[in-house]
């Protein structure tokens, strides 16, 4: 391909791993259509906001976005150049006829389960219907099996690590949660197309995969003879064929942790000592309201039953402060969840009203500045466990997988199986391509909040799966 004739493409990612995973699949698509990313808007060709609707206040921030991008694409026509402005993901599904009205510099609006689509949107986009008229496109359909099977055709570029979607969408539907509206209903790919996709990330030089769904332990992907397979049986099968020497999955729901799911900690060693597995409340009181359909002594259980099957287990977890009616000895039921449960990493927030939930109707809401002190309070317990295991690694050996370069001469930057970042200094760049994308030994020798440093003594053998 000439590349004096490689389109730009630019595109910002909001929110959740999923997320992350459709923006690298986008990157891919436009990679067959002569697209080449780049870090810079303005001299995009195509620029995409891959938006979530998780986080607070999610829409305005798109649209502050939005006004930033107009004076550039307005730039760019000034100087007689193009540039398609696209907003997809779950904002643009929620709220796509808004955007159309509200942001008329909006060329194309598409929800997360039609970006493979993309290639034909953008020739739409900038056909010339009439003098002076562009098209405007709007298409959020929720056919997620058309998306995978389109996908499946693409190559895979080579990686260290990947994520491999094998489930999307929910049916929990907690009441202050948009994800079932946003994503559709839960819908788990085929054996053998996840398998297929498995293969091609080995054959690209992934030693590491992150198994993704909206609740990926719900899996239940049907087979050649139709028989159905559980998210620890397809585990089982990726540590054997195509055998990744990690394997990690998110987001797990607690409703669908099973015995079976456990034992794969205990037997298979590419199973990595890491689970993220919201909670979300320690009032089971609050539990019920947000309709999730386990109990806190429940999820304990659980905790407990890991812990025996892989003792050096880490957990991350996921908590909302101030759902409405929360009251003060409600939200001290969730900080003695924490304490009891102790975790390496987490992720919580301020409860905000996401319209057309339930939750954001409900009576009682909590006022902002109760939520934010309760907030704080439980970063600052969250924030202490995080240090103190950090800390606890120190003078540690742990295997980790040094997948990008660091910001200092001659230093790598990799993840151990907690998912602690883990920074390496080599000493010579001429090291870097010997130890880049590999796994090895790593003596810890210091700590911080967010991240370890450590020093390599020897590479690691592969690991071989227990069972």
């Amino acid at each position: 391909m000439d590349k004096t004739n490689t389109k730009k493409f630019y595109i910002k990612t909001y929110g959740c791993q999923m997320n992350v995973y459709d923006t690298e699949r986008m990157v891919d698509v436009m990679a067959h259509e002569g697209y080449a990313v780049t870090e810079s808007p303005d001299e995009a060709d195509l620029v995409v906001l891959n938006t979530c609707h998780i986080r607070e206040k999610a829409a305005e921030k798109v649209y502050s976005d939005i006004g930033r991008l107009r004076a550039m694409k307005e730039k760019k026509a000034d100087d007689g150049k193009d540039m398609v402005l696209a907003v997809g993901g779950c904002v643009a599904q929620a709220e796509g006829d808004q955007i159309m009205k509200r942001a008329p510099v909006v060329d194309m609006v598409f929800g997360p389960q039609t970006y493979h689509r993309l290639p034909d949107m953008v020739k739409q986009a900038t056909s010339q219907k009439a003098v002076g008229e562009k098209p405007r496109i709007l298409d959020t359909d929720l056919s997620v099996d058309e998306k995978f099977e389109s996908l499946g055709k693409k190559d895979v570029e080579q990686k260290t690590s990947a994520f491999l979607t094998v489930q999307e969408g929910c049916d929990k539907f907690c009441t202050y949660c948009v994800v079932p509206y946003t994503r559709g209903a839960e819908f788990s790919r085929n054996i053998e197309d996840v398998m297929t996709d498995a293969r091609k990330l080995a054959e690209a030089g992934v030693v590491e995969v992150t198994l993704l769904g909206q609740n990926v332990n719900a899996y239940h992907g049907v087979g050649e003879n139709g028989e159905e397979w559980s998210l620890a049986r397809l585990i089982r099968e990726l540590a054997r064929d195509p055998g990744f020497q990690r394997i990690r999955y998110t987001t797990s729901h607690p409703s669908d942790m099973t015995e079976e799911l456990i034992r794969v900690h205990a037997e298979v060693e590419q199973c990595m000592p890491y689970l993220h597995l919201p909670v979300q409340a320690g009032s089971d009181r609050i539990l019920k309201a947000m309709n999730r359909h386990h109990t806190a002594d429940s999820y304990r259980k659980i905790i407990e039953d890991l812990r025996k099957a892989r003792p050096e287990i880490a957990l991350s977890g996921d908590f909302i402060v101030g759902f409405p009616g929360e009251t003060d000895e409600e939200f001290q039921e969730t900080m003695q969840l924490v304490r009891d449960i102790g975790y390496a990493q987490a992720y919580s927030f301020k409860y905000s009203a996401r319209p057309g939930t339930p939750a954001a109707t409900m009576e009682d809401q909590v006022p902002e500045e109760v939520k934010a002190a309760r907030l704080a309070e439980l970063q600052a317990e969250l924030s202490r466990q995080q240090v103190a295991f950090n800390e606890g690694t120190v003078g540690q050996v742990l295997p980790v997988l040094l997948e990008r370069r660091g910001k200092g001469a001659g230093q790598l930057v990799g993840r151990s199986p907690y998912m602690q970042a883990v920074h390496v200094t080599l000493g010579d760049d001429s090291l870097l391509d010997r130890y880049f994308g590999r796994i090895v030994d790593v003596e810890i020798l210091s700590a911080g909040p967010h991240s370890l440093k450590g020093q390599i003594i020897e590479e690691a053998a592969p690991v071989a799966a227990r069972g």
